[in-house]
């Protein structure tokens, strides 16, 4: 037993264990006592560094360092994980080491991660205690120095909740601590939060570079197929560099198998830090929210950005579908630009790349959702729709194509090719025949129509007309042989034969139109929209016919009457008519039917439905050609305004420009 001294009244020392202490007071008992080496109570921090070596790869992100900087107290760097928040961290921490007594990393994804960290730093404060107190006093110890020191800088690496850290804050004094972290929300009453966003073009070619500086060949391309992801980039790049192979290599590899790509890493790289296992780890928090994980795996199928809520209300109730929205955007896993939806393009790549059964049955509901969409009565919210439907067709393969499918694929190439996409709807049009052929055959009335489809956008598209008037008549020959000479839509192949005939062949257009006013008066009857359409068809083509102003208030009165009703019908033709008005000076009445117009859409569609739109195109172009220029310009600059918001970028925007212009 060895000795020890002490002093002062009541005082005890003891060189080993005791069993009972006896200061005259009172007795107090023992038990289990741990002695500390005189070493033990000495703390030197000073210089103490704990860091990854995360900070050799490092690009970029100068507005970031800026903003850590500035900071005091409490940052957080949040983001979608693979972002580079840790590398960022590690970068600055690295850089200020000279302006802190201790610069200390923890990885703090749990509360246990946590205390461990803090325990660490204990031990490395004061090595004595090592092998000697438990953990609870070793992270004790680090709490109670941190506290009483304010020269210092805490790292809290990968923090998945705020609530995780109240321990910690409740303890420490006026040091600096740096959280990185996916949860991009609740950090509002504790820290600052710095957003990281993707690397530029030229700076995620850095990046890659930095680590493969071989062949450059196919580097811009796979830079954007990888969305300018940190994590993406570098896990390419020591791929690259290992394998020998250039970045356009990589990228045929990614395409054919994304799985093993998201997966694969150099050798001794961290298998947790690839593409494959970063954003399970988020999957799993969310599975408490089932409905959250089906969101990310629907949206994985569609363009990443521009996503409508709506899209999402057949899935559950309001609140069960904002709730799902708002767990994956406040773990990052997507973001809300003015209120839609936007993913990264490599998170939506990652949940296609799953071959479980889920990611085929997050397809066909993609599939599902989007054909409601495009249901809709607004088709500017259909052109938008239209859009995913193409990105849907990217992802999949024609063998893949339902019925359903096919028939999505035909109608969002329509609404591509009336929003001058012709060559992009062309594509799409053909791979919607190519399905309906394999599923129903050649003489199918589905197929028929789109096969009349897949030529009036070969015309849009400034297709062979040769071509384009040969699959017309064969379509209008087979619909007569296979469903009958009075099967009612041969009206409408044959007004589309005559419309594409009028360059070449005028004549047998004019007969064409003809023989379809009968055809149309005989099977349908006289009030029946397809009959009015076909007499306006046969004024149009007629020569000087659109100038008849009697014969197209007729025909506006008779399409007022149509049965069944059909608004399109009755707004184009009073259209023509409001034009035809204009060009012979009667400003005052094309202004009132304008505005009539106007009226009668307001109450018929939502104001951001494109038809209510276009007939607040027509009013504002009467009031400029009847002389309200300043009128004119107002109401144009609010239409302006209200289709940039509602359809964005399209032929109607553009065409509200040429007026205002």
């Amino acid at each position: 037993m060895g000795s020890a001294d002490a002093s002062g009244d009541r005082s005890v020392a003891a060189g080993g264990a005791i069993g009972s202490v006896n200061t005259g007071d009172f007795v107090t008992q023992v038990e289990n006592a741990t002695l500390l080496p005189p070493e033990a109570l000495d703390i030197n921090p000073v210089g103490l560094v704990h860091l990854p070596e995360r900070t050799k790869l490092f690009v970029g992100r100068a507005r970031e360092l800026a903003l850590l900087d500035e900071g005091v107290g409490i940052q957080v760097l949040c983001g979608l994980g693979g972002i580079g928040k840790s590398t960022l961290a590690a970068r600055w921490a690295a850089d200020r080491v000279a302006d802190h007594t201790v610069v200390w990393w923890i990885t703090a994804e749990t509360p246990a991660e946590l205390d461990a960290g803090l325990a660490d730093l204990a031990r490395a404060m004061q090595p004595g205690v090592v092998g000697v107190l438990p953990e609870d006093a070793l992270r004790e110890r680090a709490l109670q120095w941190l506290a009483t020191h304010d020269d210092w800088l805490l790292v809290l690496d990968n923090v998945s909740a705020p609530a995780d850290l109240g321990p910690l804050l409740a303890r420490v004094g006026s040091g600096r601590i740096v959280v990185t972290s996916r949860r991009a929300s609740g950090w509002q009453d504790i820290a600052r939060t710095v957003v990281l966003d993707v690397l530029g073009p030229g700076e995620a070619a850095e990046l890659f570079k930095g680590q493969c500086a071989g062949s450059g060949d196919g580097l811009e391309p796979l830079c954007a197929e990888l969305g300018y992801l940190p994590l993406a980039l570098k896990q390419a790049s020591g791929y690259c560099a290992e394998a020998g192979i250039t970045p356009r290599t990589y990228l045929g590899l990614l395409a054919k198998h994304p799985a093993e790509m998201f997966a694969a890493t150099e050798e001794g790289g961290e298998a947790a830090r690839t593409l494959a296992r970063v954003w399970q780890v988020t999957l799993e928090r969310l599975s408490d929210t089932p409905l959250a994980v089906a969101v990310l795996r629907i949206v994985a199928w569609w363009g990443p950005e521009g996503i409508s809520r709506r899209l999402l209300e057949p899935l559950g109730t309001p609140l069960e579908v904002t709730e799902a929205v708002r767990r994956l955007a406040a773990h990052s896993m997507i973001t809300l630009p003015g209120g839609e939806l936007a993913v990264h393009r490599m998170v939506q790549a990652v949940v296609r790349a799953d071959p479980g059964e889920a990611t085929a049955m997050a397809r066909e509901f993609a599939t599902q959702l989007l054909c409601v969409g495009m249901s809709w009565a607004q088709i500017g919210a259909d052109r938008h729709v239209a859009v995913h439907a193409e990105v849907l067709a990217g992802h999949t393969g024609p063998a893949d194509d339902t019925e359903e499918a096919a028939g999505l694929f035909l109608t969002a190439a329509v609404l591509l090719g009336m929003d001058t996409a012709a060559n992009r709807a062309l594509p799409l049009c053909g791979r919607a025949v190519q399905s309906l052929l394999r599923i129903h055959g050649p003489e199918h009335r589905v197929t028929l129509d789109a096969l009349q489809t897949l030529a009036l956008i070969m015309h849009m598209a400034g297709g062979e007309p040769g071509m384009v008037e040969a699959l017309l008549a064969r379509v209008l020959a087979d619909r007569a042989r296979v469903l009958g000479p009075d099967e009612p839509r041969n009206g409408a192949a044959r007004a589309h034969l005559a419309r594409v005939l009028r360059a070449s062949e005028p004549g047998r257009a004019d007969d064409l139109l003809r023989e379809n006013v009968e055809f149309c008066h005989r099977v349908q009857g006289a009030r029946h929209p397809h009959t009015i359409l076909a007499r306006y068809e046969l004024l149009e083509a007629s020569p000087g016919g659109m100038s008849d102003i009697p014969a197209l208030k007729e025909l506006v009165a008779d399409a007022e009457r149509a049965s069944p009703e059909d608004p399109l019908l009755c707004e184009m033709i009073k259209n023509a008519l409001i034009m035809e008005l204009l060009a012979t000076g009667e400003a005052e009445l094309a202004l009132a039917l304008a505005e009539g117009a106007v009226e009668d859409s307001g109450r018929r569609y939502t104001a951001g439905d494109s038809r209510a739109l276009m007939a607040r195109v027509v009013k504002v172009f009467a009031l400029r050609q009847g002389g309200q220029e300043e009128r004119a310009r107002v109401v144009g600059a609010e239409l302006l305004d209200d289709c940039l918001r509602t359809v964005g970028e399209c032929q109607l925007t553009r065409l509200v420009r040429r007026i205002l212009e």
